[in-house]
């Protein structure tokens, strides 16, 4: 007789009723998954056929207020660049990006969405929307799809999108990737860091870190760093 007897040894069966057995297959089953995820995302064409920019920001921003207008105008003149603008595809400045990318008309206007109860459909200025069940395989398309980022202010969870685009640009998970910070409430931010983290003895990260994000006050700073690093990627991609 087997030493369980829920796991039949001729045919490897896990009998249901063995509950422990059941979520072992369950998490053996999800890390293969990942690990297959993993793997294609390895996978690249041999050049790039679009430059993607995104832009996070809240969702309680409301339409005619100054960041909402500031917001717009950075995705409209990234657009006429020729870059697709990408955002979480809700309202406030994400639907402010769209919709300057939407009015430019010549690149896509592309939301990346997550379930939640009090949010149930994308901006209308959306023209291609991908839809998550969860946080964290929406915020693995971001990086995927983006060539740059732009964070306008916002709260949680854009402080979240920041905290991971910065941490991977730190470990070199991804690289040569514009993270603009764009507006007065950031520098307060990377202030908090330098005081918080450096005085530590050894330091908590390293002066290099700091620095990765680039702090601008407007759209017109951002619009620059961008227009540069879109300029190069042409060249590499040519």
């Amino acid at each position: 007789m087997p030493e369980n007897p829920a796991l039949d040894s001729r045919t490897d069966i896990v009998r249901l009723n063995n509950e422990d057995a059941v979520k072992q297959v369950i998490s053996n089953v999800v890390l293969d998954l990942w690990d297959v995820v993993n793997n294609l995302t390895r996978l690249r064409p041999a050049k790039d056929e679009r430059y993607s920019v995104t832009i996070f920001g809240s969702a309680r921003t409301r339409p005619g207020s100054t960041i909402y207008e500031e917001t717009k105008r950075c995705a409209a003149a990234l657009a006429e660049l020729g870059c697709d603008i990408i955002t979480g595809g809700g309202p406030g400045l994400m639907q402010a990006a769209n919709e300057g990318a939407a009015a430019a008309g010549k690149v896509g206007s592309i939301g990346i969405r997550v379930d939640l109860p009090f949010e149930q459909d994308a901006n209308a200025f959306v023209r291609q929307v991908f839809q998550h069940r969860t946080f964290f395989t929406r915020l693995h398309q971001f990086v995927l799809t983006s060539d740059a980022f732009i964070v306008a202010p916002g709260g949680i969870g854009t402080l979240l999108e920041v905290a991971m685009i910065w941490q991977l640009l730190q470990v070199r998970h991804i690289g040569d990737m514009p993270l603009i910070l764009m507006g007065d409430m950031w520098p307060g931010l990377i202030e908090w860091a330098r005081e918080s983290m450096l005085v530590f003895d050894p330091p908590l990260a390293s002066p290099n870190d700091l620095v990765i994000p680039q702090c601008v006050p407007g759209a017109s700073e951002a619009i620059e760093i961008i227009r540069e690093h879109h300029a190069q990627w042409l060249k590499a991609n040519r």
